[in-house]
């Protein structure tokens, strides 16, 4: 709270305070770390559509200015080797369609560098600053014949074939027959060139540091849809020609970067298939072949992002970063209910690794300039969603100290927050586990409030020390609201994460019961007004819930996963259920996939539920929540059940906003009837 106000003088956090923020995310500092762009998108409360700007800040002074202006999507900003020029994709000129575009840094208009029909993913500069290295998927043939004629066109597509597994995704819809590819694309000219072509994909462009070869990650495999974790490395000449695989070891590959020196490729991955509760780790490997370094070595951490936000959730990809003298890479590590970045010893595995970034906090997107001396990220905490953040770097790689640069939101000055409580507690057998409680504007010692029990999604992910929207708006209703990281959870160890591998709904059902113990006996929880919500794993976990216990007087079961043997191959994950929670195909182990489903125990539910489920989700199936509906409608059990219409599975984060309101409000609707 501020000290130069009063509650009295302060309002309250709404549901339709999510008009009201700036976005930001993918902060590039330049070559020579005098200056960051960045983006803030807003939201148009009368359309509600979103609009992406790119903005640029001095590192030194913080005076920051907006750099692109106009009612569209400009994103991924990149600075030329030079610091002159930035690309940047754009909608500009076609609102359906981005395309690259050139700016001069210092003054003059943006200028298209390509006109080319299909999506662009990443994309980098070539060392020379003559070229740009794209990620890019041609629309589909079909597609494109049918722009050609208008009656064509609006009657749409006839039919859909698939001969693969991987032909949804959530927040894309069904998948294009063309696969991503790598191009060369001329920076004067915009003469675009394909490397790559085929039916695998091929992402992640990289600059070899003397121009002469582009690094890319691709699963070369006989049916990469059934091998998932099956990506390698290959090198290609920039000119054309063929590729060759880079020798490294068995596992997924993902973020590949050179050294500066060209001779060794840091990356991260896994090491063992179908595993994914493991530690993504850093690896290193000579680029012409020899032993692959495992530069994590011993260090039990988790080298890529996996808190959960709502309010501030995007940003710029999460590469492993070279010292300038090649000797140390950075990356950001989630641990313990924050993401910071760590940097490490490439050759002297014995060195302690060194913390550029540890406070408590989220980082959202980084970058260093090119002497690797400066660095500069976004930063969330419990109570401000992301501000610009830079420090320096001395020559051992320690971080001093943080200069924040920009002041996004102040509005949020207004807001009377509730004062947050950050727990350790011990689980039923003595496990130590981690937990917040946030409680209401205005606290009244000695009176006793209802309280909301969030769980997380994921359920490899954790809550952390970042702001979240939903619990301030709750909390500003007079609820008590509390979250924890169950077994299961990410930030806490390989051995937390996999805890619950191969039998969801055991030790992690009893550290969230553990939690809601812990919470109804504090002496301001009244134990019989405690309610309990969550999405995805979180809606997986609720839902279980009520089906083995009374103790919650109402529920929010959102984004459900019910029944293990539906959900396999109704999801964008298809067969991925095997590595996500560690089970048997349905057809060979059909009891153990049932005892794990929520919906094995729905008989027994009382509690009044509120189901949530969007009417696009690819991830969780709405059928999957429309089950719980109708059993609970069957039994008795007050329920209703709220569609989202034209979302996907990240509603609570990216949706429509009118959409995210109505989710919010509804949820809070059923609080109110069934706890006050």
């Amino acid at each position: 709270m501020s000290d130069t106000h009063t509650f009295d003088t302060l309002r309250l956090t709404a549901a339709d305070d999510l008009y009201r923020f700036d976005v930001p995310a993918d902060p590039q500092i330049a070559p020579d770390g005098r200056r960051v762009v960045y983006t803030v998108r807003r939201v148009e409360r009368e359309t509600e559509k979103k609009y992406t700007n790119l903005w640029l800040v001095d590192a030194g002074s913080g005076r920051s200015r907006r750099f692109t202006h106009g009612k569209w999507s400009d994103s991924q900003p990149r600075w030329s080797p030079d610091g002159q020029t930035l690309a940047f994709l754009s909608n500009r000129s076609n609102e359906e369609q981005a395309q690259i575009y050139l700016i001069p840094v210092d003054g003059g208009e943006a200028r298209p560098l390509t006109d080319l029909k299909g999506s662009f993913a990443a994309f980098e500069w070539s060392p020379d600053g003559t070229k740009l290295a794209v990620q890019f998927r041609q629309k589909d043939a079909d597609a494109l014949e049918r722009e050609k004629d208008e009656g064509k066109k609006k009657l749409g597509i006839s039919y859909r074939r698939i001969t693969r597994a991987d032909y949804k995704f959530d927040g894309v819809g069904y998948q294009p027959q063309e696969r991503w590819h790598i191009w060369v694309i001329d920076a004067e000219s915009g003469e675009a060139m394909q490397l790559t072509s085929g039916d695998k994909d091929e992402t992640e462009p990289r600059w070899s540091p003397n121009g002469r070869h582009i690094l890319f990650v691709s699963n070369r495999s006989e049916q990469p849809d059934m091998n998932l974790d099956a990506t390698e490395l290959y090198l290609i000449p920039a000119g054309g020609g063929d590729m060759r695989q880079v020798e490294t070891r068995a596992g997924r590959k993902f973020s590949p970067v050179f050294s500066p020196d060209g001779a060794h490729i840091a990356f991260l991955g896994r090491d063992k298939p179908g595993r994914w509760y493991q530690n993504t780790r850093l690896y290193v490997a000579p680029t012409n072949g020899g032993d692959v370094s495992d530069v994590s070595g011993s260090l039990d951490l988790h080298l890529t992002p996996a808190t959960n936000g709502d309010a501030f959730n995007e940003s710029a990809p999460f590469l492993p970063v070279w010292s300038a003298d090649g000797r140390r890479v950075t990356c950001l590590a989630t641990t313990r209910g924050n993401e910071s970045l760590v940097s490490m010893a490439v050759f002297e595995p014995n060195d302690e690794p060194l913390w550029v970034v540890a406070e408590p906090g989220v980082v959202g997107g980084y970058t260093f300039d090119r002497a690797g001396r400066r660095v500069a990220y976004l930063w969330s905490t419990l109570d401000d969603p992301a501000q610009l953040v830079v420090r320096d770097v001395d020559e051992a790689g320690q971080g001093g100290e943080p200069h924040t640069l920009t002041a996004f939101n102040p509005w949020l000055a207004e807001i009377e927050p509730g004062e947050i409580e950050e727990v350790w507690f011990k689980a039923a057998d003595g496990f130590d586990l981690h937990g917040w409680i946030l409680k209401p504007p205005g606290f009244v010692a000695g009176q006793q409030y209802p309280s909301i029990l969030e769980i997380h999604g994921g359920p490899q992910t954790q809550y952390g020390n970042m702001y979240m929207h939903e619990f301030h708006y709750l909390a500003a209703a007079g609820y008590v609201v509390t979250w924890s990281n169950p077994r299961g959870s990410q930030g806490y160890g390989e051995a937390v994460t996999g805890a619950i591998y191969g039998q969801w709904g055991t030790v992690d059902y009893d550290d969230v019961m553990a939690w809601a113990d812990y919470v109804a006996k504090l002496p301001y929880i009244d134990p019989e007004r405690m309610g309990v919500t969550g999405g995805s794993y979180g809606g997986y976990m609720t839902t279980l819930i009520i089906g083995r216990t009374d103790r919650f007087k109402a529920a929010v079961a959102q984004r459900v996963v019910s029944n293990f043997l539906s959900f396999y191959g109704s999801s964008d994950l298809n067969f991925g259920l095997e590595n996500l929670a560690g089970t048997a195909a349905p057809w060979d182990d059909m009891a153990t996939n049932w005892a794990q489903s929520p919906i094995s125990a729905i008989g027994n539910a009382t509690t009044p539920t509120l189901v949530i489920h969007s009417e696009n989700d690819y991830r969780c199936d709405p059928e999957q929540g429309e089950q719980v509906f109708i059993a609970l409608r069957r039994l008795g059990v007050d329920t209703e059940l709220l569609l989202l219409p034209g979302e996907g599975h990240g509603v609570s984060r990216g949706g429509r906003t009118d959409r995210r309101i109505a989710r919010l409000e509804a949820m809070l609707g059923w609080f109110e009837k069934y706890l006050k």
